[in-house]
């Protein structure tokens, strides 16, 4: 990994719109936006504000890291689209990060993250010290899933309240994370940025053609 390395990470998996823009283990510049909708709007111009905060233009990014999930569909969708766009407009490489390795980024092993996936249900996934598979289950099933580990994540304090485990706070803020991890993965064959869907879509399918996004 290059230890000046210029990385654009962002996400809108949620209910916000957030950016960091970093050089190495220097944190340039960071904003986090909390909005119900309006992302697709917001993005890219948040996107902007924070290279100008850091002192950095486009032609400057050696990666853009995006958050793929999970999360909201539309969401996930936005920052997904908007990363593969300015990859190949600006020919650097754009790398997925799950929430789940964005949560865990800098923190001891093993952990397990957990996310609130709502409806009394949770997004897990154990580090310990290697990533197993993500998955969603019901909160009541999880204490049998966390293989002893320390909690982290959204849906942490809600788990150890079933399994007296001790909680670690994430170290960084989402897109913070998110840029730090895509670091780490610079010098490797990475695909290009996909949604991690782990829950099925509720509403039906739109009578409208569904936006497509790239292999």
């Amino acid at each position: 990994m290059r230890s000046d390395a210029v990385v654009l990470g962002f996400d809108t998996s949620a209910a916000h719109c957030a950016a960091a823009l970093v050089q190495g283990d220097t944190l340039l510049a960071e904003l986090h936006e909390d909005m119900a909708r309006g992302q697709a709007e917001r993005l890219l111009p948040l996107l902007e504000q924070v290279l100008s905060i850091g002192g950095k233009g486009w032609h400057d990014l050696d990666a853009l890291a995006v958050g793929v999930g999970p999360g909201n569909f539309t969401g996930i969708r936005i920052a997904v689209s908007a990363a593969r766009g300015l990859s190949l407009g600006l020919n650097v490489p754009a790398i997925g990060v799950s929430v789940f390795d964005a949560r865990a980024e800098g923190l001891p092993r093993p952990l397990c993250v957990v996310e609130d996936a709502r409806r009394d249900e949770v997004y897990m996934q154990n580090f310990a010290p290697d990533p197993d598979t993500p998955q969603m289950l019901a909160l009541a099933n999880a204490p049998a899933q966390t293989n002893s580990a320390a909690l982290t994540g959204s849906a942490a304090q809600a788990l150890a309240d079933l399994t007296g485990a001790q909680i670690i706070s994430p170290r960084f803020r989402l897109a913070h994370a998110i840029a730090r991890a895509a670091l780490h993965r610079l010098d490797q064959s990475n695909p290009r940025p996909a949604p991690l869907y782990i829950r099925p879509a509720d509403a039906a399918p739109s009578s409208q053609p569904p936006v497509a996004i790239l292999p």
